[in-house]
């Protein structure tokens, strides 16, 4: 159990359903009734907790039904990718109410980027009349990023970000506390908040295949970030078909470098002008340019080298998650990005790397599905990053007494206790 009586406890029971009672918090916390009641009427004196209605009467008084009071607080969420972003606003229960979409350039550097999002983050307010007080805001970006700070350490594809304070800037423009992870942790913590099948296997794996590669695992229903906030980077681990080709990040041999999207685009647009591929030269010569997702339209219009790029980078990227599979033995697998929503030649290929490559007893329950959020995962995790942390034990004890985390950014730097 969580420490400070089960206050978070109670709170993360309620948060979970649609309803509970009381007696039932009791069976599934093992505190006793006493204990229980405490904590539910602090939480409801404090404006988190309401009752909703009453429960079946199973003899005597019917048990009132609690829930978690939504329009306490809004919390933002910002999904910064390699080339766009999405922000929205979402209540306490991680209902996203508002959002906007738009295509940015990373490589523009933080004070562009993060111009932008504070402009929606604001704009996002101003359209919620009579909105409650913003919470927190929770972040991803496309690089390592360290999580204690919430500071990108030497991102590839970030140029200008490498040690920049996202938290401090946030924070100064909105008075909450910010936390920043990578965009890969965002996208499994979205998943797991939000996908039923995730929330039940509690151990999974989630894996981007974009314009780069990253993992992000989850164990017991917490994100797993490692000491320094980096577990997961599988893009730059070392294949042996790749030993010759540079990769973005300066070394040599990375998967990332030859089953990445970057890198299908790279071969691809080779392809097409060498002849290699008539599709995809087709393809070149009417836009100008090839992306992976042109790999895959061609490898639809029946293109045998498109077809061979896809299937090579689908069994590279299986190999290691084969290897990921059977140290780690999740049991669910979801794969996302750009790459693997593009088509099912990658996924086919991943997916019989896998089954044939890992022990049989770490696939013997294990499924392999692409992602059912697709790019609404990340707002989603950006979102709940914010949520957990803020209901987090050493966090809630803090900022409930004066009745909202609004105006108190160093809230963000306790790490008493990390979010799920």
């Amino acid at each position: 159990m969580p420490p400070r009586d089960g206050l978070v406890g109670v709170l993360d029971a309620i948060r979970a359903g649609e309803g509970v009672t009381q007696p039932r918090l009791v069976q599934r916390l093992g505190l006793g009734r006493t204990v229980v009641a405490q904590r539910v009427a602090q939480l409801e004196a404090a404006g988190l907790v309401v009752q909703d209605g009453v429960a079946p009467s199973s003899g005597g008084r019917a048990p009132r039904l609690l829930r978690l009071r939504a329009d306490a607080g809004l919390v933002a969420g910002a999904d910064i990718g390699a080339t766009g972003m999405a922000v929205g606003l979402a209540d306490a229960s991680g209902r996203v109410l508002a959002q906007a979409h738009e295509a940015a350039n990373v490589a523009d550097g933080p004070d562009a980027v993060l111009g932008r999002v504070e402009e929606l983050v604001a704009q996002l307010l101003d359209g919620l009349a009579g909105a409650p007080p913003l919470w927190g805001i929770g972040v991803g970006v496309p690089g390592p990023v360290e999580y204690a700070t919430s500071r990108p350490v030497a991102p590839p594809i970030m140029p200008g970000w490498d040690g920049y304070p996202i938290r401090e800037r946030l924070s100064g423009r909105f008075a909450v506390p910010v936390w920043v992870d990578n965009d890969v942790n965002v996208l499994a913590l979205g998943e797991l908040r939000t996908n039923p099948a995730a929330a039940e296997a509690g151990d999974l794996l989630y894996l981007k295949i974009g314009t780069g590669i990253g993992a992000g695992l989850v164990s017991g229903g917490r994100v797993h970030r490692g000491v320094n906030g980096c577990a997961g980077d599988i893009g730059h681990v070392a294949v042996a078909e790749a030993d010759s080709v540079i990769c973005r990040c300066g070394n040599v041999g990375c998967l990332e470098a030859v089953a990445g999207g970057a890198a299908l685009a790279r071969d691809g647009r080779r392809l097409a002008e060498s002849g290699g591929s008539p599709v995809m030269a087709d393809i070149l010569a009417a836009t100008g340019e090839l992306t992976a997702a042109d790999v895959t339209t061609a490898a639809e219009r029946g293109d045998p080298a498109a077809r061979a790029m896809l299937g090579r980078a689908g069994r590279l990227v299986g190999g290691t998650l084969a290897t990921l599979v059977s140290f780690y033995n999740p049991g669910l697998v979801v794969l996302g990005g750009g790459v693997v929503h593009a088509g099912d030649h990658v996924l086919a290929a991943i997916r019989e790397s896998v089954y044939r490559r890992s022990l049989p007893l770490a696939t013997r329950t294990l499924r392999i599905e692409r992602s059912v959020m697709g790019e609404a995962a990340g707002l989603a995790g950006a979102v709940h990053l914010a949520l957990d942390a803020l209901f987090a034990p050493g966090r809630l004890a803090r900022w409930l007494p004066v009745g909202s985390p609004a105006g108190r950014p160093e809230l963000a730097a306790d790490t008493e206790s990390l979010p799920a």
